[in-house]
């Protein structure tokens, strides 16, 4: 990761902020958290328990996916001038690695491409040992921002 600070007017969104936005919807059911931002990545955590496991008792795919999702969609929407505009889901896909089967899993976002009216970001899904479970791609769109929000 480089030390550029990619994220709108050069200053990096407190977590705390970030974490308001999981106190409703999908977020909110599967136990999501913001825990760390640097220059150029975030990373939200998630744990692997009965709302995030398949009947086997493996990390759900569709769960990693949310978590994919959930923080390259808030890390894409925080490089865009939110007075203007808004960043919004184009495409995902994931490459489910190995399974995890208890404990937190980490989502950690980095941008491969932050385009005028596209974005690609990489995220990394690894569990507390390091071990990578999942790898995802994100695509956000970036929309004028009367487009992209509910009234």
């Amino acid at each position: 990761m480089s030390e550029k600070i990619i994220w709108w007017a050069g200053k990096l969104p407190e977590l705390k902020q970030l974490n308001l936005l999981n106190e409703s919807g999908m977020p909110l059911h599967v136990g999501i958290e913001f825990t760390e931002i640097g220059p150029d990545f975030l990373t939200a955590r998630m744990p692997v328990d009965h709302r995030t496991q398949q009947p086997f008792g493996r990390l759900h795919g569709g769960a990693s996916v949310v978590l994919a999702e959930t923080v390259g969609s808030v890390a894409a929407s925080r490089v865009v001038d939110p007075q203007l505009s808004v960043a919004v889901g184009l495409e995902i896909n994931a490459n489910h690695v190995r399974p995890a089967f208890s404990g937190h899993v980490y989502g950690t976002a980095t941008p491969l491409n932050l385009g005028r009216t596209t974005q690609i970001w990489s995220i990394r899904i690894e569990d507390e040992a390091g071990k990578l479970i999942c790898i995802s791609r994100f695509t956000a769109a970036v929309i004028p921002r009367e487009r992209g929000v509910k009234n």
